[in-house]
């Protein structure tokens, strides 16, 4: 079983926030996969932004606000 960091992007409206995650391969069938605990990391980040919680989702990832280049 081999695991290798990787950066996940999360959107939720105007909020973009990239988490780091590891991505565990292995044998079976399942693989890749994430940790339950990555994967909660995840659904806590998007969350948070969708509720415009910046501060707590900042705690597991960088936050950037997307702006529109063009209309």
């Amino acid at each position: 079983m081999n695991t290798r960091r990787q950066t996940k992007l999360v959107q939720e409206g105007q909020f973009v926030a990239q988490v780091e995650v590891d991505i565990i391969e292995a044998d079976s069938g399942w693989s890749p996969y994430l940790s339950l605990e990555d994967a909660y990391k995840l659904d806590a980040v998007r969350e948070a932004l969708r509720r415009g919680d910046i501060q707590s989702a900042s705690r597991n990832a960088q936050v950037f606000i997307l702006t529109p280049v063009a209309p």
